[in-house]
């Protein structure tokens, strides 16, 4: 018998959100992993808010909503809180109520200068590598480094001369013809008025050069989890100076400790430096033709061979944070707003990896 629809719709409903979201559903485990992380942090949120003055959103809603947006890669935080109106999945995990109300998406601009000033993404990232590794999840052994350019939130008609003042717009428009076809453009002499702080840089010799920043991870060859994660400017040598600086602040181990990373860095000085710090070497060969700091014996051993297959796992954490955590075009300009959003996302990545790693030992 056919059932009519109802067009009449009720005024109450006595189901409630945790009583609508699924037992198993991915999003209750990782919350079980933020909400002890964001209650360590609440002396670090009272620090940032003075004790009087009119109410704020919960420094804790905002950072579940930013991960939410990483998560199911909203494009926008306009198109984030209209979801949190009336996705029921997202207004839960916030910690929102059914009748409560959700902020203005200017609130995430407002607050967060005060959260990058305290260092809240570093600080959070910091806790959930804790928990990995609380959890046996991380090796304390075994590394790999790796760098990736990541295109800023400017156009090249932004890059101008130096010393020249940026021009009104012309015709009315605000996007300006700009005619920059012959002229040499270099870092020195040129600087985008849009983000001064990127930086003119370009892949390789046949590809063409894009503003941009330098993203650095380091990832621990078990499970391909993220133990460090930083930006520089973008410059040729950006990626060996950030892995050395991260190398510097790495756990030490009575075992044996080895870094692995891709023929870019196959340099004797950045060789000297890993060993330096009491780490062999596991870094990929140049190709044939080429001189290489690695040792054709050490790259016959099964250790190096086995860093070498396990490296790989790094190319992973870029393309999920790439495709996923909508870091292929930076939408925040300034440096410290992208070490900001660079932090937070590889911190989002290590939480998927680590709910996904428990369930599968489950």
């Amino acid at each position: 018998m056919r059932t009519k629809a109802k067009l009449q719709r009720a005024m109450w409903s006595y189901v409630s959100d945790e009583d609508r979201i699924p037992a198993d559903h991915p999003l209750r485990a990782m919350r079980a992993i933020v909400d002890p992380i964001l209650q360590e942090l609440s002396p670090q949120f009272d620090s940032l808010y003075v004790a009087g003055g009119r109410a704020s959103v919960p420094p804790e809603y905002l950072l579940r909503a930013l991960l939410l947006q990483m998560l199911y890669t909203i494009r926008s935080e306009r198109q984030l809180v209209e979801q949190l109106h009336y996705n029921i999945l997202y207004r839960w995990f916030v910690g929102l109520r059914m009748d409560d109300e959700v902020w203005h998406a200017t609130t995430f601009s407002k607050n967060r200068e005060r959260l990058i000033k305290g260092d809240i993404a570093r600080r959070f990232f910091d806790a959930v590598v804790a928990h990995a590794q609380s959890k046996k999840l991380m090796s304390n052994e075994h590394f790999t480094v790796d760098g990736t350019m990541i295109e800023a939130a400017a156009s090249m008609k932004s890059v101008r001369p130096r010393d020249e003042p940026p021009d009104p717009p012309a015709g009315g428009s605000r996007n300006e013809a700009v005619d920059f076809h012959g002229e040499t453009r270099t870092n020195a002499t040129h600087v985008s008025t849009t983000d001064p702080d990127a930086r003119l840089y370009r892949k390789s010799s046949n590809t063409g050069a894009k503003l941009a920043y330098l993203g650095h991870v380091t990832t621990e060859n078990r499970n391909g989890l993220i133990a460090q994660a930083r930006t520089t400017s973008a410059s040729g040598f950006g990626e060996r100076a950030a892995a050395a600086s991260m190398i510097a602040s790495l756990p030490k181990s009575e075992k044996k400790m080895t870094l692995g990373a891709d023929k870019g860095y196959d340099s004797k000085g950045f060789v000297e430096i890993v060993e330096s710090f009491g780490l062999q070497a596991h870094i990929a060969q140049h190709s044939k033709g080429r001189t290489s700091s690695i040792p054709d014996d050490l790259a016959a051993t099964s250790d190096y061979l086995m860093s070498q297959r396990r490296r790989k796992l790094v190319e992973e954490t870029f393309g999920w944070m790439k495709s996923f955590g909508l870091l292929r075009k930076l939408r925040h300009r300034g440096r410290r707003k992208v070490d900001w959003i660079f932090t937070m996302t590889a911190a989002a990545y290590n939480l998927i990896r680590i709910v996904n790693l428990t369930a599968a030992a489950a």
